[in-house]
């Protein structure tokens, strides 16, 4: 923090503009370019401070946690991830998964398996990109390479992002001020545009319209879903996105996965939908806590796929009519 306070503000706002900002939320003007900041904070009379409702110390303490967040989305913005690859451990009976499977940007892989085989097992190997140092015994490649154990064990930046099953709001703000707090975050810029873009295609995703003065903790959970979705899309630096169930979300699954695609995240879902399934280029069999093997689609069941979307519309098509009172007395 000495050698910040040393440097003068031209050069400091020049190798940092996002601190113009920054104290202009504080009401913090520069008029002199040449002198240093800590002349400058210096020179702020007592009653600034008591304006801003903060001492110089407070201040102080807050730029050093914004040039934090600065550097670490710096850091974040480095690394490009292309691909990862997942080499195989052993099942729980400590049989050996014989497979090294590479993914790469831009591609859907389905997980698939009864429940408890270990489906969320492989998921949270993945994200915690596992060095054989998981009950598992698998390892998670970065770009062909072992991942930055700063990366890996950074509380900040995450090579990965987890949508959970459920979505739970606590916080007491609107739907655009947590997307705009997120994309402020993140040093975006034109942050009203993206936030209206983010809304609306969540709105593309979710079964029931809101907007963005509607309260985060009054979603429902497939509003939630959709908006972390869209949110994850826009705005998260994570490369991988690992999805557990989509189809309980009450969501557009086709438009979800479409949007991570065009984003070029690579995608993971663990799931018991055939749909989902076979929407992916590939699916993971799991069983007893290991990889069994691996099956890519093939063109007969993409055929296949077609008319399951056709029979699932007809369902939604029956629900739709079923919550807006109709009756089911004609199919």
């Amino acid at each position: 923090m000495i050698d910040i306070l040393e440097k003068k503000i031209g050069h400091l706002t020049a190798e940092f503009p996002p601190l113009t900002e920054f104290f202009s939320d504080y009401g913090i003007t520069f008029n002199d370019l040449h002198a240093t900041l800590g002349e400058t904070l210096e020179g702020l009379a007592e009653e600034h401070y008591e304006d801003m409702g903060i001492d110089r110390e407070k201040l102080l303490e807050n730029l050093d946690g914004f040039l934090q967040r600065i550097t670490l989305s710096e850091i974040a913005e480095a690394p490009t991830v292309s691909e990862i690859t997942i080499i195989g451990g052993h099942d729980k009976n400590g049989h050996p998964e014989e497979i090294e499977l590479t993914l790469l940007r831009g591609s859907v892989t389905s997980i698939v398996g009864p429940t408890g085989s270990g489906k969320s097992r492989l998921l949270a190997d993945i994200e915690w990109m596992a060095q054989n140092d998981t009950p598992t015994g698998r390892t998670i490649r970065v770009n062909g390479q072992k991942p930055d154990p700063e990366l890996r064990f950074s509380l900040e930046y995450k090579l990965v992002a987890q949508l959970s099953q459920n979505m739970n709001f606590v916080m007491d703000i609107t739907v655009a001020e947590f997307v705009f707090m997120h994309a402020e975050s993140r040093m975006i810029s034109a942050i009203d545009t993206l936030v209206a873009d983010i809304i609306a295609q969540a709105n593309l995703l979710a079964g029931e319209p809101f907007t963005g003065q509607t309260p985060v903790t009054a979603l429902s959970g497939g509003q939630s879903r959709a908006l972390m979705i869209a949110d994850t899309a826009f705005l998260s630096s994570s490369p991988v996105v690992l999805i557990d169930e989509i189809e309980n979300a009450g969501i557009d699954r086709k438009k979800a996965l479409s949007l991570l695609v065009r984003k070029e995240k690579i995608v993971l879902m663990a799931t018991h939908d055939p749909i989902l399934a076979l929407m992916a280029e590939r699916r993971l069999i799991i069983k007893n806590g290991g990889i069994q093997k691996i099956v890519t689609t093939t063109s007969r069941e993409k055929e296949n796929l077609i008319k399951l979307e056709e029979i699932d519309n007809k369902f939604l098509a029956l629900r739709t009519r079923l919550r807006s009172g109709e009756m089911l007395e004609e199919l």
